[in-house]
C-alpha cells in the first residue's frame, strides 16, 4: 500500500509541474570574460643564498655570516635601501661522511645556509647588481621574478576588457540565437592572474661585468562571469 501511495504522489507532482506555466522572460545568456593587459615589470625581486661546509659548526656558520654581510653591504653600495633587503631561512646541518664501507655513517662537518631576497627598483643597474653579489660570496642563486610596483592600474585595465570581452560574448550569442539581449542581472569577479612573465624579451646589460638579463613583458589577467536576462 506504500509502494502505491508513493506512486500516486509523484503522478501528482510530474501533472502538478506540467500545469505550471512557464514564466516569460526567465531565459538568460551566461557568459564568461576575460581580460589581459602586458606591461613592463619596474622591480625585480631576487632570492640569493650563501652555503659554507666547515668541519666545525662555529666556522660555518661564522663564514655565512660574514660572506652575508658582505652581500648586504654591496647593495647598500648599488643604491638597495634596507627595506629591499631581508635575510632568512638561517640553517645549520651536519655533513656525513658515508664513504666508510660496513660502519656507521660520521659527521664529517657542517654547513650553515643563508638566504637573501633582494628588491630592485631600478632595473636598469640589475645585471650589475646580480655580477656584484656573485663577486661578494653568494654561490646560491634560488630565483629571479620581475614585477610591477603598483600593478592596480593594469590589473583594473583587465577588469575593464573581461567586461567588455563579456558583453560581445553575450550579444553575439544572442544574435546568433535569434533573441534579443536583456539587461545585465548579476556580475561576478572570477580568477585574477599576474603578473608573470611573457616570451617577449628586451637584453638589459648594465656594464661589463653585468649579467645580462631579460627582463621580458608581463601580462595580467581577469575574468569575469556575466549573467543577461533575454528580452521578450
Amino acid at each position: 500500500m506504500e509502494r502505491l501511495n508513493m506512486r500516486f504522489f509523484w503522478v501528482f507532482m510530474a501533472l502538478w509541474a506540467v500545469a505550471l506555466p512557464v514564466q516569460a522572460g526567465s531565459g538568460q545568456i551566461v557568459v564568461t570574460g576575460q581580460g589581459t593587459v602586458d606591461s613592463v615589470p619596474d622591480l625585480a625581486v631576487i632570492t640569493l643564498g650563501v652555503s659554507h661546509q666547515r668541519e666545525a659548526a662555529g666556522d660555518a656558520v661564522k663564514e655565512v655570516a660574514v660572506t652575508s654581510g658582505a652581500i648586504l653591504n654591496a647593495l647598500k653600495e648599488m643604491g638597495v635601501e634596507g627595506r629591499d633587503m631581508q635575510t632568512s631561512n638561517l640553517s645549520l646541518s651536519p655533513v656525513w661522511d658515508n664513504r666508510t664501507s660496513g660502519q656507521a655513517p660520521k659527521v664529517a662537518g657542517y654547513e650553515a645556509r643563508n638566504q637573501v631576497t633582494v628588491r630592485v627598483r631600478d632595473l636598469a643597474v640589475l645585471g650589475e647588481i646580480l655580477g656584484q653579489v656573485t663577486a661578494s660570496g653568494a654561490n646560491r642563486f634560488q630565483g629571479l621574478q620581475f614585477a610591477l610596483q603598483n600593478p592596480r592600474p593594469a590589473l583594473d585595465e583587465a577588469r575593464r576588457r573581461a567586461v567588455a570581452d563579456g558583453l560581445s560574448r553575450a550579444e553575439l550569442y544572442a544574435e546568433a540565437a535569434g533573441v534579443r539581449l536583456g539587461p545585465l542581472v548579476e556580475i561576478r569577479d572570477g580568477f585574477e592572474a599576474g603578473p608573470h612573465p611573457m616570451p617577449m624579451m628586451r637584453e638589459a646589460m648594465a656594464s661589463d661585468m653585468a649579467m645580462p638579463v631579460a627582463e621580458g613583458d608581463l601580462s595580467l589577467s581577469a575574468t569575469v562571469t556575466m549573467t543577461y536576462e533575454i528580452a521578450e
